[in-house]
């Protein structure tokens, strides 16, 4: 099957986490995708470590098979000098606090009577208008704002850090391809493009729809680590094994929970976890840790009742199951060392060969292809 957006360019002045990960599934399922760099260093992720030769790993993981134009977008007549991109991109991903590109003299206006077909995505914490919309923020601000964090943070005295980022990730990253997929549809109808808003802070809200539920429209309280699905029940919970790993104990419905309970032995007066949760934890903690994740472990597996052992992230790259389905089987090239791709949501009927090993450009190294001047060094 033909990549469905093998004829769509992308002009990707984002940097960081949520937009240069938007940008690599946009080049995953076929798009041309040039990142714009400042001179000399290029974006701060290419020094950040782990580094493979000098190379960072992260910067590679996010950017590889893209196009390095290395710019200073400060420079005068720097606006002139992308005109020629400007009117045949499809696709244009930002990321600056509100303001900075019409300052720079690339604002959705400005550009617009360039391209009126531009998708011009724009992402930010909190949005491009509202009190907040110039705020500094990182993941961990846009989460806590969106009352994610007040759910499960853990003990006061050691609160416990999300477990993934929500905001980076699942309110800007997917929210921007989302609809830059659907602006392209529409533009298909209509011929125009758009200017897309994303607040990583919004996009967060849907990772606790039952919250919504409860907390806002029936208008509940919901405290730390009360919920259902945060703690406040026996049979959904994280717990410790003899061997310090961790079990993952997600056995919600009845069926499931009571197959648990008969593996790991918790007597039937302990079973109502909704009585008594705090009891009824205390118990299931007290016979996980009795054993090792080596012996639970099978046991779990054949009781087939939500229940897990908790692995790494090295383990879960090797696991039987993501290997027969070729989950990490795409590659990357890291300063000539071959490396397992990140596994993205991109149905491999829409990639490019898992074959493949895709790397990231060296700073500036396409500004020839699009005939600009060749890039400064420090």
């Amino acid at each position: 099957m033909a990549q469905p957006l093998k004829d769509i360019l992308v002009l990707d002045f984002s940097t960081l986490l949520p937009g240069p990960m938007a940008t690599l599934m946009l080049s995953e399922a076929g798009a041309e995708v040039i990142k714009f760099e400042r001179p000399g260093t290029g974006e701060d992720a290419r020094l950040t470590a782990p580094k493979i030769d000098g190379e960072s790993i992260g910067f590679s993981v996010l950017n590889h098979g893209k196009r390095s134009v290395a710019i200073d977008l400060k420079s005068k007549g720097a606006i002139e000098v992308l005109r020629p991109l400007l009117e045949k991109a499809d696709v244009l991903v930002e990321q600056f606090r509100p303001g900075v590109m019409d300052r720079l003299g690339l604002g959705y206006d400005t550009v617009r009577e360039i391209n009126p077909g531009l998708i011009y995505c724009s992402i930010t914490g909190y949005g491009q208008t509202g009190p907040k919309a110039s705020a500094a923020g990182h993941d961990l601000n846009y989460v806590g704002d969106a009352g994610i964090l007040s759910l499960s943070r853990g003990p006061d005295e050691q609160p416990t850090m999300p477990y993934g980022l929500i905001a980076d990730i699942g309110g800007g990253t997917y929210p921007a391809v989302v609809n830059i997929l659907l602006a392209l549809m529409a533009r298909q109808q209509s011929g125009k493009g758009t200017h897309l808003d994303i607040a990583m802070s919004e996009g967060a809200f849907a990772f606790a729809y039952w919250a919504h539920a409860e907390g806002v429209i029936a208008g509940q309280e919901i405290e730390n680590a009360s919920g259902r699905l945060t703690g406040g029940l026996a049979r959904y919970r994280l717990y410790t094994a003899a061997d310090g790993r961790q079990i993952a104990v997600g056995a919600l419905e009845e069926k499931f929970w009571q197959s648990f309970c008969d593996v790991i032995g918790l007597p039937q007066d302990l079973r109502d976890d909704w009585s008594d949760p705090d009891a009824s934890a205390a118990e299931v903690a007290r016979l996980l840790g009795e054993q090792p994740s080596t012996h639970w472990g099978p046991l779990l597996a054949a009781a087939d009742c939500c229940c897990s052992v908790v692995k790494t992230p090295a383990e879960a790259s090797t696991e039987a199951h993501f290997t027969a389905r070729g989950a990490f089987g795409r590659t990357l090239n890291i300063s000539g060392q071959e490396a397992p791709a990140l596994p993205l949501p991109i149905a491999p009927a829409f990639r490019a060969p898992a074959s493949s090993a895709g790397r990231a450009a060296v700073l500036g190294e396409d500004n020839a292809r699009y005939g600009l001047d060749e890039p400064e060094t420090e």
